[in-house]
């Protein structure tokens, strides 16, 4: 059997901009239901999102026969915990609230075996090895690691210049919903001065060499970042998907108002 291929990774080290959309539903069948919609990637949220270990695996087995790379967002970095992320098969993280460019070399250490990094060994019980059917998996699994940090406060943008400096970091990710409380503009990231230290920071971002990603239901907004050189946006939540299209429905039948779609992280 042979190594999965990140192609997600690929893609960011190509510069090509991939289109996400983010998983809270926490269930197999609706993240199946986004591959099958043309997604480049799917974020499984397990920080905000009702996922567990295995439930997290549901959705990794519902999006693997399909082109659309399922990236997992933990609850938190820990390190035992991300080992349980990727012996269950995921290659790219997503890690929240980075703030230090020493908790990012940590991350780097937590995605890699030793002797590089302190990822324990355990693939005989991985699905990420198939169970040892992949020849050479502990020699080349490093390779296929994709490590996204996401910076969403003031001390992680004060520091956001180390933290580009880390070798191992692929990827960081503004957390505009996050970022727009801790500068004081709690549910408006709209707000001109989040924009301009977001657009600032996809810039910096781009600038050194590391792929930048962000979300935004606004497709002016995403469209505008893309065009600052975003790599990953993702442009929609699931949950909000439905909800809004549940909401037109009832309300086309019972004379209530449609969903606002105006501007929004979520």
């Amino acid at each position: 059997m042979d190594m999965p291929i990140n192609h997600f990774k690929q893609r960011l080290l190509s510069g090509q901009p991939q289109i996400g959309l983010w998983l809270g539903l926490a269930d197999a069948y609706c993240a199946e239901l986004a591959a099958n919609a043309g997604f480049d990637w799917l974020l499984i949220d397990g920080e905000h999102a009702p996922n567990d270990l295995r439930g997290i695996l549901a959705q990794l087995q519902a999006i693997a026969p399909y082109p659309s790379h399922g990236v997992i967002r933990p609850v938190v970095g820990d390190t035992a915990l991300i080992k349980q992320v990727l012996d269950i098969g995921a290659q790219t993280l997503l890690v929240p609230m980075v703030e230090t460019a020493e908790q990012a070399r940590q991350l780097v250490k937590a995605v890699h075996y030793p002797p590089h990094g302190i990822r324990g060994v355990g693939s005989a019980l991985a699905r990420a090895s198939r169970w040892n059917s992949i020849a050479g998996y502990l020699d080349h699994a490093d390779e296929q690691m994709c490590l996204l940090v996401q910076i969403e406060n003031a001390e992680g943008m004060a520091n956001l210049g180390s933290i580009l400096a880390v070798d191992g970091v692929d990827g960081v990710f503004i957390g505009p919903a996050d970022l727009s409380a801790a500068m004081g503009h709690r549910g408006n990231p709209g707000h001109p001065q989040v924009q301009a230290a977001i657009e600032d920071a996809i810039v910096r971002i781009a600038k050194a060499g590391k792929a930048a990603g962000i979300l935004s239901a606004d497709q002016r907004l995403a469209r505008r970042y893309i065009e600052l050189g975003a790599a990953f946006v993702a442009v929609g939540v699931d949950t909000t998907v439905l909800m809004r299209g549940l909401r037109d429905l009832a309300g086309a039948f019972k004379g209530m108002p449609t969903s606002d779609t105006s501007a929004g992280v979520y």
